[in-house]
């Protein structure tokens, strides 16, 4: 059963983490003023700033960090500064009880889905697949589609998206509806044999990736596959694919990859939705009930929030 957090109000404190790798300090800090304009309130986490390698501190660190902004009364949403690299290592020790218990918006994407994955699967609580501070909305050229994706926050409302949005492209045709999970392509993968395996079965998958070549996303299609991960799902919505192109001259190209992997399974499927490492990047939440029509060429998400 999908759990909401509660939606944000004018005056609220949000906690910033950094539960991967050390995110861009100076987008970060010019993050902060949108967050402002928004009429929040900024908490960071003890280690953001921290640096271990390509780690943004030790696990026990962004761990204490991930813990004490659910912790925290006062913080009323999770906002994660970047991704990278680290969740996984983290997952197995996170107090999945102490977040049950204190539901709160959670945000982010790439290395984040990880993360997403696990806190849904172990607590039912719906989180959000959206641009991050440091990696998007921090940035000089941050766009206005992609910052406008933390209204949802606001207010329980469906999000639609459609091809007013960007140029869809259905694989497979047909209808679909089910709870939307996913996100990045790696770290699905990295799940499998894992205690927080991505459960597909009746789902709707998201998936997206950058600078893979087409040779590395169809190993990890594969995987998918022979798990029976794609094939258990109900539909498919294919995000952004930045920059995975062959880098020699003997390659099968994305499109030939993904079609084959996703016409094998079989089920509705649609791509070209701007969601991953783009910009603009449109946000979604996970863990709700979401419906496609291909020949609508639209998907309807039910509200995060509540």
């Amino acid at each position: 059963m999908t759990m909401k957090p509660k939606h944000l109000i004018k005056g609220d404190t949000v906690g910033i983490i950094a539960p991967a790798s050390p995110p861009n300090q100076e987008n970060l800090q010019r993050s902060l003023a949108f967050l402002k304009d928004l009429g929040l309130h900024v908490k960071f986490g003890r280690h953001v700033h921290n640096e271990y390698g390509y780690l943004a501190g030790s696990d026990d660190e962004r761990l204490e960090d991930l813990h004490n902004m659910f912790k925290d009364k006062e913080v009323k949403a999770v906002i994660c500064a970047g991704g990278g690299y680290g969740t996984g290592r983290i997952a197995a020790s996170i107090d999945y009880k102490l977040i049950e218990q204190n539901p709160k918006i959670f945000w982010g994407y790439s290395d984040i889905t990880f993360l997403h994955t696990a806190i849904y699967q172990r607590t039912g609580l719906a989180t959000f697949h959206g641009p991050m501070l440091a990696s998007d909305i921090g940035r000089e050229e941050a766009d206005d589609l992609s910052k406008a994706s933390f209204n949802q926050l606001f207010e329980p409302a469906p999000f639609t998206y459609s091809e007013t949005m960007s140029s869809l492209e259905t694989i497979v045709e047909g209808k679909a509806a089910g709870t939307i999970i996913g996100g990045n392509l790696s770290l699905l993968a990295s799940t499998i044999g894992t205690p927080f395996e991505a459960d597909t079965k009746d789902k709707i998958l998201l998936i997206e990736d950058i600078n893979e070549e087409p040779r590395a996303v169809d190993r990890m299609l594969n995987q998918l596959h022979m798990a029976g991960k794609l094939t258990e799902a109900a539909g498919f919505l294919l995000g952004d694919f930045n920059n995975c192109v062959p880098q020699r001259e003997q390659s099968l190209s994305l499109e030939e990859v993904l079609d084959h992997y996703i016409k094998l399974a079989g089920k509705p499927a649609i791509k070209g939705f701007l969601i991953g490492h783009c910009s603009p990047h449109y946000a979604i939440p996970l863990g709700v009930t979401a419906s496609m029509n291909t020949g609508e060429k639209k998907v309807v998400i039910e509200s995060g929030v509540q």
